[in-house]
C-alpha cells in the first residue's frame, strides 16, 4: 500500500497528541497511526476512549477530504459520528483506517476501524461527513 504523509504541516491538535497521517491515494483511506503512551491512557490503564474517538474521527475526516482531492484539503466537517469499542489497547502502536462507504459530492458516509499492532478490532467507527465550502482550503482545492 503505497503509504505518503500530507504535504502541509500537521495541525497541532495532532502533534500534541502525538500521532501521524499517512494517506493511500491511490485507496482514497487516511491513516492516523499513534504510538500509545501513559499521555493516551484512561484511570485503568487502557487507551482512552476519547483518543480512540479523535483518531477515528480524523481519519474518517480526512478519508473525505482525500474522496475530493489528492492533497486532502478539502475541509469537511462531522455530521454524526457513531464509534463502538470492541477491546482493549494498552500499549504499542495503534491505527485508525478510514474508507469511504457512500454519500455524493456534498455528504460522504465513513467507516473506520481502529486496530493495534497485532491487528486486533479495538474500536469502529462509522460517521457523516459535510464538504464546507467557502473557505480559503476550499478555495485552493
Amino acid at each position: 500500500m503505497p503509504l505518503v504523509r500530507p504535504d502541509r504541516p500537521l495541525i497541532p491538535l495532532f502533534e500534541a497528541m502525538g500521532y501521524d497521517i499517512e494517506l493511500d491515494r491511490e485507496a482514497v483511506e487516511a491513516h492516523c497511526v499513534l504510538e500509545i503512551s501513559s499521555l493516551h491512557l484512561n484511570r485503568q490503564g487502557g487507551l482512552h476512549g476519547g483518543v480512540a474517538a479523535t483518531l477515528l474521527d480524523t481519519a474518517s475526516g480526512i478519508t473525505a477530504s482525500l474522496s475530493c482531492d489528492p492533497q486532502s484539503i478539502t475541509p469537511f466537517v462531522t455530521l454524526s459520528l457513531n464509534v463502538n469499542y470492541l477491546a482493549v489497547a494498552r500499549h504499542g502502536r495503534v491505527r485508525a483506517s478510514g474508507r469511504i462507504t457512500g454519500g455524493g459530492s456534498t455528504t460522504k458516509f465513513v467507516s473506520c476501524d481502529l486496530r493495534d499492532g497485532a491487528g486486533w478490532l479495538i474500536a469502529a467507527s462509522t460517521g457523516v461527513f459535510k464538504r464546507v465550502r467557502g473557505t480559503a482550503a476550499e478555495d485552493a482545492a
